[in-house]
């Protein structure tokens, strides 16, 4: 099995010096940038398989390399930045990046993500037909959900929402991303239509649609589809 290759974009040294080693320890060779143009050449000459990404760079925003690496690589972006605001998480995750983690982090965490983030990578070489979690199937190619072995019917729409939710499991979609996906670019800013569709689909999947399971509520940004 090949060694996963992890670039480090950040400018404090502590951080570095924290995810280098425990990184390293978890069985990933690391790579190092401080600045967004070191960033930028590493990502175009190294290939690395995942990129930590902190937003705040001494020569540009880390969310302009984002909107850069994007422009010519697929490779699973999470910012690791101590801005907390939701517009930045947004504005982050629409531009492309898979994940979105704040300083203060636990490793745990993190290493958590990095690891959903790369499962992702892999599984996105080929669109699975069958996902499978907690008793909830979703056969793509039957195009039949079912819950503890029960069929759910679902409408189009909520179907769809469904999909593109368990096609990015572990990882948070914004409500831009789902309105655009779901219903086209007309209705992205059609929040309260989400959250109707949402309840609807939470309240013939979960359990209990107040404490879900499955669909859970990334407040002001969106939602994350747990598979775990």
């Amino acid at each position: 099995m090949n060694q996963h290759r992890i670039l480090v974009v950040d400018d404090e040294p502590q951080i570095q010096r924290f995810l280098n080693p425990a990184l390293t320890a978890s069985g990933y060779e690391v790579l190092l940038a401080s600045t967004a143009a070191e960033a930028e050449r590493l990502i175009a000459t190294s290939a690395p398989d995942l990129v930590i990404l902190d937003l705040g760079l001494p020569d540009k925003d880390g969310k302009e390399v984002i909107e850069t690496v994007r422009a010519f690589s697929e490779v699973p972006i999470i910012v690791l930045s101590a801005r907390d605001r939701e517009t930045e998480k947004i504005a982050s995750l629409d531009l492309g990046a898979n994940d979105y983690v704040e300083k203060p982090f636990g490793i745990g965490e993190l290493l958590a993500r990095v690891r959903t983030a790369l499962r992702q990578k892999a599984a996105g070489a080929s669109v699975p037909s069958r996902f499978e979690a907690n008793g909830l199937v979703v056969d793509m190619t039957k195009r039949i959900v079912t819950r503890n072995s029960e069929e759910v019917h679902l409408t189009r729409k909520e179907y769809q929402l469904l999909v593109h939710l368990v096609l990015h499991a572990g990882m948070v979609v914004t409500h831009r991303q789902l309105l655009a996906s779901v219903w086209g670019g007309a209705h992205v800013e059609d929040l309260q239509y989400l959250r109707v569709f949402i309840g609807q689909l939470r309240s013939k999947i979960e359990d209990d649609a107040n404490n879900p399971q499955f669909i859970r509520t990334e407040p002001g940004v969106g939602y994350r589809f747990i598979a775990e």
